[in-house]
């Protein structure tokens, strides 16, 4: 452990309460289903206290010291465990736990009962996650990736089912693919480097000799097509709206910010390794992240036209997200990636909601199917079928009028929530999305014209900033009129207090980012700053040192 702040010994926290959580339940036993979901309540409540508190400190610590650096086994770095929580990690860190939470709660409806083992997998998804996040080395980044994808595993077949299993089988396939090229790429670095904590690889990049270059930018890109890969970007993208359609609603949100994942790990091992200032591997890769990631939105943009199924629509916004951000990420800009982690944060919170609501939705149009004849209308309201009506009048296909009548206030919720949820993917105003987009828009007109940028990707990024914003509202447009411009017969459906209640969690969470817009933004900055200045990171991870065993108590008549 060390001292460096006054909340270091909480950074652990996140990790063990999952794991603990996760223990007592699979202790419980089965049977005691009322006791499991309880726990899991309770420990997705406190992770995100949890994480926001270490958020809070983390901003209130200044920019000069603005870590907290935990050495779990006490052993000096860099041949210890370390653990490190920075602004960028907090803010994954709550966002991990929003979604957990929002997941959960939607699953005590009825979709934790579906399978025997739901809450233990998703504590363990968690920990893997909050895990990922927080490590400052490479082989527990993989650890922690191999755990929350095992979790992962369970949770989309969770439900049973031969499409879950069919799309089980090609993520398992293609992560472990991934997995694959990730050992290979962290046995390349150590072979060049010595070293796996990421502070000490980015401290001995310049002094790797020419001959072992080569060998050194063979390694980065392995790892980066691992990373790329989980963070769906094209053409390794294939696997996700199969997958995530076909899983059960709490997972697929959950599974929302499973591909920020592979994002952060690019972000934070790039910004870290490779900056400007790094000699003959400055900026290595950008132009491959930079067009990736425009490919991979604009992908995700005609994936959302052409999609007739609201599970493959919000999918495909998980990738155009993805695209966003790892475009933004390559052009080695603080603006440009401050707005990048703004429309991250509210894009998945978004295609959260998104994949909550189709649920509810599909389950609206079912309800036009199962319903019995209702008592007609004409009954309560004047008809105008055998004289011509007045002008003045709002009338329905049959010619029967709208005004006063009440709207069910399941249909109202749902309607005023997946509007939501367009105007945050679509990133129109008001909401937090376009905030994001606008940041990125200004961040890309004020590049200076000799910024080290790929030659056009400014200004392709900036077109399908735009024409991805269209796209998605035509989508989603079109599929509210298919659900909610529905006939006056349909039956609302019947929505529970626990399918309400992260939904709304979810979408304030994203007018919240809109109302505190300036002081997020402020953070966010300040994200951003210190990421393109590693070598604060590097001296904080670096400088920490273990605590001093305490001295010997000499026994009772010893000299």
């Amino acid at each position: 452990m060390t001292e460096s702040l006054p909340f270091a010994h909480l950074v652990v926290a996140p990790v063990l309460l999952p794991l603990a959580s996760a223990a007592i339940m699979l202790w419980l036993g089965e049977r005691r289903r009322t006791a499991r979901a309880a726990i899991s309540l309770l420990s997705a409540v406190l992770g995100l206290a949890l994480a926001v508190y270490l958020l809070v400190q983390v901003d209130r610590s200044g920019d000069a010291a603005a870590f907290g650096v935990y050495l779990p086994g006490n052993w000096p770095v860099p041949f210890g465990i370390v653990l490190v929580a920075d602004r960028l990690s907090a803010l994954m860190l709550v966002l991990s736990a929003l979604i957990g939470l929002a997941s959960l709660l939607f699953s005590l409806a009825r979709w934790d009962r579906a399978g025997v083992q739901f809450h233990p997998l998703l504590q363990l998804q968690l920990m893997g996650l909050n895990g990922a996040f927080l490590t400052a080395d490479l082989f527990n980044l993989f650890v922690f990736f191999e755990v929350l994808l095992a979790a992962s595993y369970g949770l989309l077949l969770h439900g049973g089912g031969g499409a879950r299993v069919r799309a089980g089988l090609h993520y398992i396939a293609i992560n472990l693919f991934a997995s694959l090229l990730f050992l290979i790429g962290v046995a390349l670095l150590y072979g060049v480097t010595g070293t796996l904590n990421m502070a000490d690889i980015a401290q001995k990049l310049a002094h790797v000799p020419a001959s072992d270059r080569g060998l050194l930018h063979a390694g980065a890109a392995i790892l980066a097509v691992a990373f790329l890969a989980k963070a769906a970007v094209w053409p390794l993208n294939f696997w996700l709206p199969p997958a995530y359609a076909a899983a059960s609603t709490p997972v697929a949100a959950l599974f929302a910010i499973l591909t920020k994942v592979g994002v952060y790990a690019v972000l934070r091992l790039w910004t870290l390794s490779f900056p400007a200032s790094a000699g003959d591997s400055a900026l290595f890769g950008n132009d491959v992240l930079v067009w990736g990631g425009v490919i991979t939105l604009a992908m995700g943009a005609i994936g959302m036209m052409a999609s007739q199924h609201l599970g493959r629509l919000a999918a495909f916004s998980v990738i155009a997200s993805s695209g966003t951000v790892i475009a933004a990420i390559g052009f080695d800009h603080q603006g440009l990636t401050a707005g990048g982690l703004f429309y991250l944060a509210s894009s998945t919170l978004a295609a959260a909601a998104l994949f909550l609501l189709v649920e509810l939705m599909e389950r609206a149009r079912q309800s036009e199917v199962d319903a019995p004849s209702p008592v007609p209308v004409e009954r309560h309201l004047p008809s105008f079928a055998e004289a011509e009506p007045p002008q003045d009048v709002n009338l329905d296909d049959d010619e029967v009028a709208l005004i006063g009548r009440a709207i069910p206030a399941a249909v109202a919720f749902l309607g005023l929530a997946f509007m939501l949820c367009t105007l945050v993917v679509a990133g129109l105003p008001p909401l937090s999305g376009f905030v994001g987009k606008v940041a990125m828009l200004s961040a890309l007109l004020a590049m200076p014209a000799d910024h080290p940028s790929p030659v056009l990707g400014g200004g392709a990024l900036f077109v399908m900033l735009i024409v991805s914003g269209l796209l998605a509202a035509l989508a989603l447009t079109r599929v509210g009129i298919r659900h909610f411009w529905s006939p006056s017969d349909r039956q609302p459906p019947r929505v529970r207090i626990f399918e309400s209640l992260p939904i709304a969690l979810l979408l304030g969470s994203c007018i919240g980012m809109v109302i505190a817009g300036e002081p997020a933004l402020r953070y966010l900055g300040a994200t951003a700053a210190a990421l393109h200045e590693p070598d604060r990171y590097i001296a904080a991870v670096l400088g920490a040192r273990p605590v001093p065993s305490p001295p010997k108590v000499a026994e009772k008549g010893t000299p």
